[in-house]
């Protein structure tokens, strides 16, 4: 028998899945990649009486996968937020499914887990980006506001440092950063022992987000804006990130980044206004290889060709 964690790469996957075992040790094979490597499940090949826990990838994604390793005789735990389209009936699947907008799956993990690990759910609530869920989390712990803001940063890191067209762009790879916070039942004791690992992603952040924020509005308006990254490790990191900065500085706009690839297509991060968290996946899932959830979603191979087309199509979305 053989145990599989397979988690998105992001803060909400990684702290989704420290939670579990912070609570539930056990030993098991890890499976993630970058934010946007969600068909995970095609790695495994399972066999009859493995487990396979499933955090933070969507379902509608590894649908056939799934259907695979259930088929095999495994057994599934699955937590998602994202679209799931219909979810399988099977004895051997137990999924908690939640698509609302205020939502995660890190949330989702530490109402499973009654709170046992709150802080590091905390952790991954900021890193989502759903600050107000995050802040009303936060009452039920004894934090300074220093402290919150520590963990509100480290989210945030640990979810920049997701995002890339491969591992060699990041500063971590997603498995390694697990496995190094894996040693701390709290997150702040992380940041204090771990305070080179902090800084490195702190320093990291703070300068591809400069980069970002020099870089003119491919188009804006009151509703929507578009902003055009290069085809540098850089933009690629901090594609996610800065579409969130532009959300909170700008709740009422929709918003979307576009970081340019090698093959000439773009990869795009599409986030609804903060007021009105709705509509991103479905505008995603109009143009091939889009997905996501309602409040934030993305394209990771838009043409060139499509471009003037998405950028319409996200005008109808948000009007």
């Amino acid at each position: 028998m053989t145990n599989y964690d397979i988690f998105n790469g992001d803060a909400d996957g990684i702290c989704a899945l420290l939670q579990l075992r912070l609570a539930e040790p056990r030993e098991a094979q890890l499976v993630t990649g970058v934010k946007r490597d969600i068909n995970l499940l095609k790695r495994v090949e399972a066999e009859s009486g493995d487990r396979l826990t499933v955090l933070d990838i969507s379902m509608d994604k590894n649908r056939d996968d799934l259907h695979r390793v259930l088929n095999a005789g495994a057994e599934v735990f699955y937590v998602d937020h994202h679209f799931a389209g219909e979810v399988p009936v099977s004895a051997s699947l137990k999924s908690m499914i939640n698509e609302a907008p205020d939502v995660c799956t890190s949330l989702l993990i530490n109402h499973y887990l009654r709170g046992a690990y709150l802080a590091w759910g905390l952790v991954g609530t900021f890193g989502d980006n759903l600050n107000k869920t995050a802040q009303g989390m936060a009452k039920n712990l004894d934090l300074s506001a220093e402290q919150l803001l520590q963990l509100e940063n480290l989210g945030i890191y640990i979810n920049y440092n997701g995002y890339g067209s491969d591992i060699a762009d990041l500063h971590f790879a997603p498995a390694d950063l697990y496995r190094l916070a894996a040693e701390y039942a709290n997150p702040l004791d992380f940041i204090e022992d771990g305070s080179e690992y902090f800084q490195r992603l702190e320093t990291g952040y703070h300068q591809d987000l400069s980069s970002a924020r020099a870089v003119q509005a491919l188009a804006a308006d009151s509703a929507i804006a578009v902003y055009e990254l290069p085809d540098a490790p850089w933009a690629r990191r901090v594609s996610g990130v800065y579409s969130n900065d532009l959300t909170n500085q700008n709740p009422d706009r929709a918003h979307a980044v576009l970081t340019a690839k090698s093959n000439g297509h773009y990869l795009v991060s599409v986030r609804a206004p903060l007021n009105n968290k709705q509509g991103a996946s479905a505008l995603c899932r109009q143009f091939p290889t889009g997905g996501g959830r309602e409040a934030a979603a993305g394209i990771n191979d838009l043409p060139a060709d499509m471009l003037e087309s998405f950028i319409n199509a996200l005008r109808q979305a948000y009007p």
